[in-house]
């Protein structure tokens, strides 16, 4: 029920799965489980399958050790890796072409940080007309709590709440799981 004229297909988002992102991730090793397990479905149902990498000069520069992908996820070939800088994968990146060119009109969201990256990108995508799903148990945060953040299943728990009942005129939202994901149209 997009918005996005001419765009019937889904595609599964893998966001920000690097190494310096997910090295101190809440329940980690379940989350990229779940993560591999999705990227398996997408592939074997024909759904496009797009990586999105951070980076910044400071923490995590292009290129670094850091910056490079968890050693459990590894694109296929052909599949588009976007480079971002900032929260929302949209923002100055070249996603919206690549989603326009294979005619992308929901998204399926996995990756990390639940509480940055996820939520900017899922705000980013439903606000330029994408239907959009949150796979609610293949993305993860670190423990913010330091900082006066909730506990990272806190976190979780919370973004999947919200997204499940979120709404926008002529777009659907929701979440899903990784069993229970089915990516037909």
């Amino acid at each position: 029920m997009t918005t996005l004229q001419g765009r019937s297909r889904s595609a599964l988002l893998v966001i920000d799965v690097q190494k310096s992102v997910v090295a101190r991730a809440h329940a980690r090793d379940a989350v990229l489980a779940n993560i591999v397990t999705v990227i398996g479905k997408a592939r074997a149902a024909d759904v496009p399958v797009v990586w999105v990498q951070h980076s910044d000069d400071d923490n995590m520069p292009l290129h670094s050790d850091g910056w490079q992908l968890a050693a459990e996820v590894t694109p296929a070939a052909g599949e588009p890796v976007v480079h971002k800088r900032y929260g929302d994968s949209f923002e100055d990146t070249d996603l919206e072409s690549v989603l326009a060119a294979g005619e992308v009109g929901h998204l399926f969201v996995s990756g990390a940080q639940s509480d940055a990256c996820i939520r900017c990108t899922l705000h980013g995508a439903i606000t330029r007309g994408y239907d959009t799903t949150l796979i609610a148990d293949a993305h993860t945060t670190e423990d913010l709590t330091a900082y006066g953040a909730p506990t990272p299943d806190e976190v979780i728990a919370h973004t999947n709440l919200y997204w499940q009942f979120h709404a926008a005129p002529g777009r659907t939202a929701g979440t899903v799981t990784t069993a229970d994901i089915d990516f037909k149209p």
